[in-house]
């Protein structure tokens, strides 16, 4: 059996916890992007996308322009990246500075298996700077993730990180609760609660 020479997504995420600001907020994909960063890095400003392919992206991108002043990281999968490619175009167009997309380019579907992509080998660098994104550079090992993550230029940047895929599944620390999740980071970004009424309409807290 031949060894996959890529780097592990353990290997990047050692690397990101070490490296991020203080207050970043974490946007996480489906499945063991969720799973494994919050074993190895719970925190409130993390936000957990699960059961939901391809809206991470999307999710962070509304952090990033919400939330200005605060930098917004996102991990995402080639497969969920392709599912929703008009994300990648919105970041293009409004260009957030605050943003860093990390695409873990496995060439399958992990988080439900292991199956192939249609387009494994697709360049999903060239891809982002084609939407308008200019720093955007595939990454092959870890140490140029500390470059590229330490590089001061405003964003957004996308790195495509090479990475072996890893089908099994990390058991995380804490029971994913999505209602939690949500209640959990809106707490940590200062967001006001939504109230509901029975009738519908509803508002914020304290409005």
């Amino acid at each position: 059996m031949v060894k996959d020479a890529r780097p592990t997504r353990t290997d990047y995420y050692q690397v990101l916890a070490k490296g991020l600001p203080a207050g970043t907020l974490v946007v996480t994909a489906l499945g063991n992007a969720s799973y494994l960063w919050a074993a190895m890095h719970h925190v409130p400003e993390n936000f957990y996308i699960e059961d939901s392919m391809g809206l991470a992206l999307p999710l962070a991108l509304g952090l990033a322009l919400a939330q200005p002043s605060r930098r917004v990281v996102v991990v995402e999968g080639d497969g969920g990246t392709l599912m929703h490619m008009g994300a990648l175009v919105t970041v293009g167009a409004v260009k957030p500075a605050n943003l860093s997309v990390l695409l873990i380019q496995n060439g399958v579907h992990a988080a439900s298996g292991g199956q192939k992509l249609t387009n494994p080998a697709l360049d999903l660098a060239a891809l982002a700077r084609a939407a308008g994104i200019g720093r955007a550079i595939n990454v092959a090992h870890p140490k140029a993730l500390v470059a590229a993550l330490g590089d001061s230029a405003e964003g957004p940047q996308v790195l495509v990180l090479a990475t072996a895929p890893d089908v099994e599944v990390v058991r995380p620390p804490i029971a994913f609760d999505p209602v939690l999740s949500k209640q959990r980071f809106m707490t940590a970004i200062g967001a006001p609660r939504y109230v509901p009424t029975l009738f519908g309409g509803g508002g914020l807290e304290g409005a």
